[in-house]
This record gives C-alpha cells, sequence and structure tokens, in this order.
C-alpha cells in the first residue's frame, strides 16, 4: 500500500521527470502567461490531493431492479453486491473510470434477485473472491443455474459470519444483521485510513445493534424506500405493500428521518439515501424528509444530501 510520503514522493519526481525531457516541459511552461501556469499547477495539485484520499465511494445503481457499490481505498477496489447484469456493471465500471481488472473481491448482502442478478456471470468474468454468509450461499446454490438450466458452482467462495469483522487487502469489514425478509442478510461497514463508510440497506426498522454500527461513519450510504402515504395508495398488492412496510421490510423516509433526529451521531460528511422505490416515492421527497430531520446537523461539511440512482451511477465521492 502507498502511503502519501510515497505518493508525495512519485509526484515529485513526475515533476522532476518532465522537468528534465530536454528541459521541453519546465520552458514551455515558463514560457506561459501567468494566468496558464496557474491553471497547470493547480491542475497538478488537484492530482495529487486526488491520490491521496484514502477512499472512494461509487454507487452504480440502486433500486429494485439491481444494486452494487463499488468502494474504493487506495489498494483495494470492492464491490458490494451484484444486481445488475454482467455487462451493464462492467459498463458502468468504465463510466466511472474504474477498471474491472481492478476488482479485488465481490461482497453479497443477501440473496434477493436485486443484489445478486449478475453475480454468476461476473464472478466468472473477473476471477476473483466472492464473500457471502454461508446460509446465503446456500441459498444462493438452490436457486442459480445457468442458461440450459443446471446448477453453479461459486468459484473462489469465501463465508463470513455476521459480527465478524475480517479484512481484504487495506480494508477492514464489518458485517451485521439486518432486520430483512432474506435467510441471512447483513450490510456492512468498511475502514480504511480512518476513514469509515457505511451501506446499509433493505430493513424494516433501526434496531440498536445496527444503530451501534452506524456511529463514526464519514459516508453512510442508507436506505429511504418509500413515503408511507404513495405507498397505500400505490398500484402494488396489498400483500407486498404489508410486506414492504412490515419491519422485515424497507426503510420509509419517516423511518429513516426519526433516526436522523433522534439517535443519528450527525458526523458523516455525506449521507447517500438509497434503494428509493420508483413507485412509492419520489427524490424531492426523500431528499426534503431528511434534511428536514437533520435540520442544523446540515453543514457546508456536514451530512451533505445525495441521492443514489437506479439508472445512472452517482459521481464518485471521495474521503
Amino acid at each position: 500500500m502507498k502511503n502519501r510520503e510515497q505518493i508525495l514522493g512519485q509526484e515529485e519526481s513526475c515533476i522532476e521527470e518532465s522537468g528534465d525531457s530536454a528541459g521541453a516541459g519546465a520552458r514551455s511552461l515558463a514560457s506561459q502567461p501567468p494566468r496558464y501556469q496557474i491553471v497547470t499547477i493547480a491542475t497538478a495539485r488537484l492530482r495529487f490531493i486526488l491520490a491521496c484520499m484514502a477512499v472512494s465511494v461509487t454507487v452504480l445503481a440502486s433500486g429494485s431492479k439491481g444494486n452494487c457499490t463499488l468502494i474504493s481505498s487506495n489498494a483495494t477496489r470492492l464491490l458490494v453486491d451484484a444486481g445488475l447484469s454482467c455487462r451493464e456493471l462492467l459498463r458502468r465500471l468504465v463510466r466511472c473510470g474504474e477498471s474491472p481488472r481492478g476488482i479485488d473481491a465481490i461482497l453479497i448482502s443477501h440473496e434477493h434477485g436485486d443484489h445478486i442478478n449478475g453475480l454468476r456471470v461476473l464472478a466468472k468474468r473477473l476471477r476473483v473472491p466472492v464473500y457471502m454468509t454461508a446460509d446465503t450461499h446456500e441459498a444462493y446454490r438452490r436457486s442459480a443455474r445457468d442458461s440450459a438450466g443446471h446448477r453453479v458452482k461459486l468459484e473462489g467462495l469465501e463465508t463470513f459470519r455476521a459480527g465478524c469483522g475480517f479484512q481484504i487487502g487495506d480494508v477492514v469489514i464489518m458485517p451485521f444483521t439486518t432486520p430483512h425478509d432474506a435467510v441471512d442478510p447483513v450490510a456492512f461497514t468498511f475502514v480504511s485510513e480512518g476513514i469509515k463508510v457505511g451501506i446499509c440497506t433493505d430493513l424494516g426498522y433501526m434496531p440498536a445493534s445496527v444503530r451501534h454500527h452506524l456511529r463514526g461513519c464519514h459516508v453512510l450510504m442508507i436506505e429511504s424506500n418509500h413515503d408511507v402515504e404513495m405507498l397505500r395508495g400505490g398500484p402494488y398488492p396489498w400483500s407486498i405493500k404489508q410486506r414492504v412496510m412490515s419491519r422485515v421490510g424497507h426503510l420509509s423516509n419517516d423511518t429513516l428521518a426519526d433516526f436522523f433526529a433522534t439517535d443519528y451521531d450527525g458526523g458523516a460528511e455525506f449521507l447517500i439515501l438509497a434503494h428509493l422505490s420508483e413507485e412509492n416515492n419520489h427524490p424531492e421527497i426523500a431528499r426534503m424528509t431528511a434534511e428536514r430531520a437533520l435540520g442544523e446537523q446540515r453543514t457546508f461539511v456536514r451530512n451533505q444530501v445525495v441521492l443514489a440512482s437506479q439508472h445512472e451511477p452517482l459521481p464518485p465521492i471521495r474521503l
């Protein structure tokens, strides 16, 4: 892993090399107008700052049609869930400036289709370890089949248990149980270089254990699935409405707002509202409900609210 001193050394080396290449680079810059020199120096500094950033979060997709998020540190790239098709997921990675070859592992939160639909092909394509709980893998194994209808074996499987942390590269990962109607659902926190990221979606309410794990996050991606009145008056069958509103369903805007107002520690720089329902929510309703609950906790440097989308990746959030 490259530390900041090594990166700084490389930056200085690059500047020296560019200046020593027959002197052309230095003379070229020196011969430019002062305004051009300032812009060029500012660009170099920006590149250096981005290189020093320890962690970035890129939400490739979030919603009932597919979920996937990229967590990047200085040395490690992790995909959380694989609910998009392999082709679409790779397309979005490239669109965000990420090479699929740089992925180190895939982590799966639970076995529902919007989190695993692209897993079989993606894991085969990338040839990287896939991490999930043993119970989640058993549920996946029973349902996953190839185009001929045969059951498939997941290569490179690694299992973990909720509540037991583990490490991949320079990222320490803590999976923890969430209340959702899957066999063994988990959410995750990721820590690298002192930066903590939480990804917590697909849960019906906020138990004390979940609130505990989410304390101290610098970036928190959390579910704001539905507006209760829109859901009640929406097109879903009543059985599905009951499931979504149950304690093993999905967080409503109001439930998340209650967490923000009463038990959230207020320390995140970015709050990503995720898994918004396209039928039973509206982005601005979700945003206004969250921002109203946050109140004075929102500043220019704390609790900036952004919304994840089903159809477009979010620009990377870098810390």
